[in-house]
């Protein structure tokens, strides 16, 4: 499933989950999964906590760093239980803001995050320089 959700990074995904089970994966501190009837795993949440974040005031805001539900179950409510799962473990966690992100161009996600109450805080732009010398 995360290789649905980030096709560019599935080179990673296998390390990402080794460290996320050996505790050493920074920032992800939470994953959570959602079952059909038969045990099929059809949908997760990935839950870090951060400092800050685009619209938020406090400095401890529950992240949902990845969400997907497989196609074949989507609007079925899954997200749904998923995103409510992730805030109530934010709860646990002190949270009292929780937020997301996605790509300026997802449509879809952008309508499923307003769905489930996300305001939209803000638009960005992000960039990356390298400081490394050239080879």
């Amino acid at each position: 499933m995360r290789c649905e959700l980030w096709p560019a990074g599935a080179d990673d995904h296998a390390r990402e989950a080794e460290q996320f089970f050996d505790g050493t994966l920074r920032n992800l501190l939470e994953v959570q999964l959602a079952f059909d009837a038969s045990g099929r795993a059809v949908g997760f949440a990935e839950l870090s906590i951060r400092n800050c974040a685009e619209g938020c005031e406090t400095d401890r805001i529950g992240y949902l760093e990845g969400w997907f539900v497989e196609p074949d179950v989507r609007r079925q409510g899954v997200g749904r239980a998923l995103v409510e799962a992730a805030e109530a473990w934010a709860r646990r966690q002190g949270c009292v803001e929780f937020a997301s992100d996605t790509h300026i161009d997802n449509l879809p996600s952008a309508k499923a995050h307003e769905a489930l109450g996300f305001t939209e805080t803000d638009r960005i732009r992000c960039f990356r320089k390298s400081l490394q010398e050239p080879l």
